[in-house]
């Protein structure tokens, strides 16, 4: 395999992978639907625990309510019921948690810490980490979640593309090329990285436009996981980004 060729990265599990399989899981019976809604709250949990603790001062209440939201989810499947909102999976989980709060504090009670089962293990200690970088900030909980989905978002993309590279070994391609992923390189940036990987620079613009294409068709397919329909793919792709400038 030589610099300038394409890896497979297709846009044809649009199929199997996007929001209709997982509003599925609201039938019981599809253990694969169950599973697929598993793995989009364990990829994003982080900006609904970011919105619940723009809500709740307590942290281990935060903590908490977070943990029971993602419980009450998945052992639940609120799915089958009309919610004009669930076309877009970014949507529909904050709206459920905005339910969810406001449930718990009708009921006025708090969760129990480290009752039940935990269908998901949640990284605390890293959401407060992630959290401190930002505590100063000025933008309302909605702003923070959308904020948050959209680095969430952009950081599986990011650990899918080196994926791909490290399968083909061509983890030196993935890290030399890496900063032309945001745009118009350094003066003499090209030559550099054609150094180090020993190839022509010529070679190497080709290799960083491939790299941009495998980034912009893993974006792609990770939103198509997250709409109901592919022409939504588009306007999310906008969306997100907008939120990175809020």
């Amino acid at each position: 395999m030589t610099a300038e060729e394409p890896f497979a990265v297709g846009r044809s599990d649009f199929a199997t992978t996007h929001w209709s399989l997982v509003i599925s899981a609201g039938r019981r019976g599809a253990p694969e639907s169950s599973s697929a809604l598993a793995q989009l709250c364990a990829v994003y949990w982080y900006p609904i625990y970011a919105y619940v603790r723009r809500r709740v001062d307590d942290v281990h209440e935060a903590q908490d309510l977070t943990q029971a939201f993602f419980e009450q989810l998945l052992e639940r499947r609120p799915f089958e019921a009309a919610d004009p909102e669930r076309g877009r999976f970014r949507c529909f989980l904050l709206t459920a948690c905005q339910r969810f709060l406001i449930n718990e504090w009708h009921k006025g009670q708090a969760v129990k810490r480290g009752g039940g089962r935990r269908p998901l293990s949640l990284d605390f200690d890293s959401g407060e980490s992630r959290l401190g970088l930002v505590a100063a900030d000025t933008r309302t909980a909605e702003q923070s979640y959308e904020r948050q989905w959209a680095i969430s978002v952009l950081e599986r993309v990011m650990e899918r593309l080196r994926a791909l590279y490290n399968a083909k070994d061509r983890l030196r391609y993935f890290d030399a090329l890496r900063p032309f992923l945001a745009g118009s390189p350094q003066r003499h940036g090209y030559a550099e990285a054609a150094r180090k990987l020993g190839i022509s620079e010529t070679t190497a613009k080709v290799a960083a436009h491939r790299m941009r294409k495998h980034y912009r068709d893993l974006l792609h397919t990770e939103i198509a996981q997250t709409v109901e329909r592919s022409e939504e793919i588009g306007d999310e792709i906008r969306e997100l980004f907008a939120a990175l400038g809020k």
